[in-house]
């Protein structure tokens, strides 16, 4: 169908447009910007008076758990989470069961996206086999059936000679390798960031070192090999700085962060809240301030939801026994339209963290709004604000801290591929 968006502000931060524009849609492309083409009519006209309307988001990292771990959430579940959220495009992660490390688990995982029909969802590929860390998966195959980057999730790899063999054969098939960088040994089962907290609680810590310590392994090996990496969910200003100094250095790699690492720190782990156990543990304000900062000047160029559904049962045994992670598909817009209210950053980059910065980073053409592009589009009024009741949340998990947080930004609509995808409840 052709849809025709009027009177709203529209934002894109790919092509530079803060303006009030019209925005014309004719199935799943954008037709005219400002001006209809001529004999457009449109089916539906959408009035966003008051609103702001931009691309659809695009999610780097979301553990989705179909197939295999439907006890904890489905993909028709979490698709429609992304949609309420503003979500069009979003990357699953491999540890799925089985994992996504053959053409047949990516060919599942896309039909059954179109067949939902709600967002884009695109996989990346297992980097070895079963993520075991130990044998290279077939990342050929995996280019072919339209992965579009490949990671061992949180799984180490055995070995930096595994890791450098990885590179080298994902290079040769330009892959993005994504990379979370955390050195095993010191990590050595820890749960919380080693600092005043964890030793006030007695909770096994995580020292800051295990990120900067293998943030400086893969920065090498990268140089080395001339590969592009992507750093997945950085927690430190050490390791911020590193990323900085490589990029000035010229080495191949990009980064983002979770959004709720952006807001929380490792004061909020006292009382043993299980719903902030995360992994990367949660830093200092120190930590959290420099992140902030390395988003605000692209150093950092995407924000993601870093979104890990999770059954009740999951988060109520003693802290260290929880299993770690958020629920953050319904929350990411409002996360980082939060960072536009403390001064963090305006809000035209506050928007490219979360559209064409992660689209960028592998060269996906999602995340903007000019003539040809993808009709992915959201709209949502900045001044109207909404309260987190996960009563109420589309997502199968609910784990998350930030039950009751008031947010500005409330979706009017999510438009993915020319549909109307979710309306929000003032215009149901």
């Amino acid at each position: 169908m052709s849809i025709s968006i009027v009177n709203g502000r529209l934002l894109d931060p790919a092509h530079g447009i803060d303006d009030q524009l019209d925005l014309h849609l004719d199935g799943e492309v954008v037709v005219g910007v400002g001006h209809a083409p001529a004999e457009f009519v449109a089916d539906e006209i959408i009035d966003a008076t008051g609103c702001v309307v931009a691309p659809g988001l695009v999610d780097l990292a979301a553990c989705l758990r179909e197939p295999g771990f439907e006890h904890k959430a489905t993909l028709a579940s979490e698709a429609a989470a992304a949609a309420r959220g503003g979500i069009t495009t979003l990357l699953c992660t491999p540890d799925t069961n089985p994992v996504i490390d053959n053409a047949a688990v990516v060919e599942l995982i896309h039909r059954m996206a179109r067949k939902l029909g709600q967002a884009r969802i695109l996989a990346t590929g297992a980097l070895t086999r079963g993520l075991n860390g130990e044998q290279l998966s077939e990342m050929a195959s995996l280019r072919q059936a339209g992965c579009v980057a490949v990671s061992n999730a949180h799984y180490p790899l055995c070995s930096t000679l595994v890791e450098r063999r990885a590179l080298e054969y994902a290079t040769t098939f330009g892959l993005t390798v994504f990379l979370r960088p955390e050195d095993r040994h010191l990590r050595a089962g820890g749960c919380a960031h080693e600092g005043a907290v964890a030793t006030r609680l007695g909770l096994p810590a995580i020292p800051s070192a295990a990120e900067s310590v293998a943030v400086a392994r893969d920065l090498a090996l990268a140089e080395h090999c001339q590969a592009k990496i992507h750093f997945r969910a950085l927690s430190t200003m050490k390791a911020a700085r590193m990323l900085a100094e490589a990029r000035a250095a010229g080495i191949l790699v990009t980064a983002d962060v979770a959004a709720h690492q952006l807001h929380l720190t490792e004061m909020d782990v006292d009382g043993f809240d299980a719903r902030c156990h995360v992994s990367p543990p949660l830093r200092t304000l120190g930590d959290r301030d420099a992140l902030r900062r390395a988003v605000a000047d692209g150093t950092i160029a995407a924000i993601c939801s870093d979104h890990q559904p999770h059954e009740p049962d999951a988060k109520e045994r003693p802290f260290p026994e929880t299993e770690p992670g958020i629920s953050g598909l319904e929350t990411l817009l409002g996360l980082t339209l939060r960072l536009v209210e403390d001064g963090t950053m305006d809000l035209m980059t506050a928007l490219a963290r979360v559209t064409s910065g992660p689209a960028d980073i592998l060269g996906l053409p999602y995340g903007r709004l000019g003539t040809g592009s993808p009709a992915d589009i959201i709209v949502f009024d900045l001044d109207r604000r909404w309260t987190l009741d996960t009563s109420n949340m589309l997502s199968e998990g609910r784990n998350t801290p930030f039950d009751g947080w008031d947010f500005p930004g409330s979706i009017t609509h999510t438009i993915f591929n020319g549909r109307v995808v979710y309306r929000g409840a003032a215009t149901a």
